[in-house]
């Protein structure tokens, strides 16, 4: 019998997906001054005709985040976000099942990430996915209701410049999105306009 003590260190992070990037930022970053601290640009991740996405993160204290997934060209199914949903990404393309709803749990190491691989891997929720994005390394599993449960450690700390890369990201996103044509193409080029100008305001100061 392996040690069950708890080896867990609470929730690094809750995800959502929203459908209205930049109102999300106005309300968790504007009004209620959360503040931006990393984002993910996922260009061709998933299977085939995946959508490119944005996984951007609010710090809500205590190292803990609130985290958001918005998909460019994915529009809400009736009803609204509900999490894991079905919805069109475009005529041409088969609907994608979206799972974005999920925990994150932390733990300290990767030994103690292994053992939690054992546990589940000797259990009847194994785990579907051990993957190493940017800065975390996580394992993934469904518990027995369907909820995605994720449970993840740092390969190291979050830099200030990522930090700030994250924020020119977000305000790239949202100027994309009150455009004609969101996309991660559009989103990347504003975000150099945005470096640009940025570089330019500081040098005349």
């Amino acid at each position: 019998m392996s040690d069950m003590r708890h080896k867990v260190k609470g929730v690094d992070h809750v995800a959502y997906p929203t459908f209205d990037p930049a109102g999300t930022v106005e309300f968790y970053r504007d009004v209620l001054g959360f503040p931006v601290v990393h984002s993910i640009c996922a260009a061709g991740w998933g299977p085939e005709k995946h959508p490119d996405f944005i996984h951007f993160f609010f710090d809500i204290g205590n190292d803990d985040r609130l985290a958001f997934f918005y998909y460019f060209g994915l529009e809400p199914f009736e009803g609204g976000p509900q999490g894991d949903s079905y919805s069109r990404f475009a005529e041409d393309v088969p609907i994608f099942f979206i799972r974005s709803r999920h925990l994150a749990i932390h733990v300290d190491s990767e030994d103690d990430l292994m053992e939690y691989r054992g546990r589940l891997d000797r259990s009847s929720w194994p785990v579907e996915m051990q993957i190493q994005h940017e800065t975390i390394e996580s394992i993934y599993t469904h518990d027995p209701n369907g909820y995605m449960i994720e449970i993840t450690r740092a390969m190291r700390s979050v830099t200030p410049q990522e930090d700030l890369d994250a924020n020119l990201t977000i305000d790239a996103l949202i100027d994309v999105v009150r455009g004609q044509d969101p996309s991660m193409a559009n989103l990347l080029v504003r975000k150099a306009e945005l470096i640009l100008e940025r570089a330019e305001g500081a040098s005349v100061r």
